[in-house]
């Protein structure tokens, strides 16, 4: 994906604010199994994939638990570190080589005062980082597993071909054995 289209996506901004916006931002590539964001640390960038697919995960109990999955055109964000400034409550790895745009946040709040566009266009990003959130969480406390599996491969056929199944199966509360079941039930 493109900037522009990625920036696009969330709201459309005047050319000019636009522009000035592209300014802060830097393309990087990073390597398969780079760790991009780490629990306990405050963040000082965020993200848009322009190519490649990524996970949030927690430890619990000597544990990964995968909790979302990022692809091309998603905005990769600590919201606790953007928000407050405080230590971010997730890790981030690269599950494929990733193409990246970086902004510092601290630049992103400089442009926010600076231009109403922009402050706009940011909080229209927060807002959905918001709803997707909502979303997994309602979708994780009413939904069985096999739903959420069929949901999975409704929304995002590409993931069950690029990520590996351990991750699928975390990501859906669930043991790889059970998720073979579901599969095997759905064929």
């Amino acid at each position: 994906m493109t900037l522009d289209e990625i920036l696009d996506q969330i709201w459309a901004l005047p050319e000019e604010s636009k522009q000035e916006l592209k300014k802060h931002m830097v393309q990087i590539n990073l390597p398969k199994g780079y760790n991009l964001m780490s629990i306990d640390k405050v963040e000082t960038s965020f993200y848009f994939i322009k190519k490649g697919i990524v996970r949030a995960y927690v430890l619990q109990d000597g544990n990964e638990i995968t909790f979302w999955f990022g692809k091309e055109g998603n905005t990769i964000i600590s919201m606790r570190s953007y928000v407050e400034n405080k230590p971010g409550y997730e890790n981030i790895e690269l599950l494929e080589p990733c193409e990246l745009y970086e902004v510092k946040i601290e630049s992103l709040r400089k442009l926010y005062k600076e231009n109403i566009h922009i402050a706009n266009w940011g909080r229209r990003m927060a807002e959905q980082e918001l709803i997707k959130t909502e979303e997994r969480l309602i979708s994780r406390q009413v939904r069985a597993a096999g739903e959420r599996y069929k949901d999975l491969m409704k929304q995002h056929p590409e993931f069950l071909q690029r990520i590996q199944l351990g991750y699928i199966a975390s990501y859906l509360g669930i043991t790889q054995v059970s998720l073979s079941r579901i599969r095997a039930e759905i064929k």
